[in-house]
């Protein structure tokens, strides 16, 4: 693996809470395909992880519950031939998929008014538009 995968500033998955599981893949590589295991499903328990801060735990609970099996989020990658590209793969996904779930809800909208100045803009500009495409009417070239 190539380092850290970090999932938002200093927090990053801990090689040591990860599990790997490799199968047989389907898909491009001919009879390789047959003979490597390079699928690879990574594994993470979420419920029971320290490597996480407390807030950010709930809020991905709350987020991946329909996901969570025991606790656990799993990752799929068979993507690529080689089982070191999925692993790669595999893991910048789960570290990706578990920093938008810990994200912190978006900032509620404060509801402002239009200004009378913009909203009048509008209407005569509307007006004037009307005017323009009623003076295009033949009506009165006689």
């Amino acid at each position: 693996m190539s380092g850290p995968y970090v999932i938002r500033g200093s927090v990053s998955l801990p090689e040591a809470e990860l599990m790997w599981r490799f199968s047989r893949s389907s898909g491009p590589g001919g009879q390789h395909v047959n003979t490597t295991d390079s699928q690879v499903e990574l594994r993470f328990d979420l419920a029971k992880t320290q490597s996480l801060p407390p807030v950010w735990k709930e809020r991905a609970l709350a987020k991946l519950a329909d996901r969570l099996v025991d606790g656990v989020v799993a990752v799929r990658a068979s993507e690529h031939r080689s089982q070191w590209r999925n692993r790669e793969t595999a893991a910048v996904r789960l570290a990706s998929l578990l920093a938008e779930a810990s994200a912190p809800p978006p900032r509620a909208r404060r509801a402002t008014r239009i200004p009378r100045g913009i909203n009048e803009r509008r209407l005569r500009e509307k007006k004037q538009r009307g005017d323009t495409k009623r003076g295009r009417s033949g009506r009165d070239w006689g």
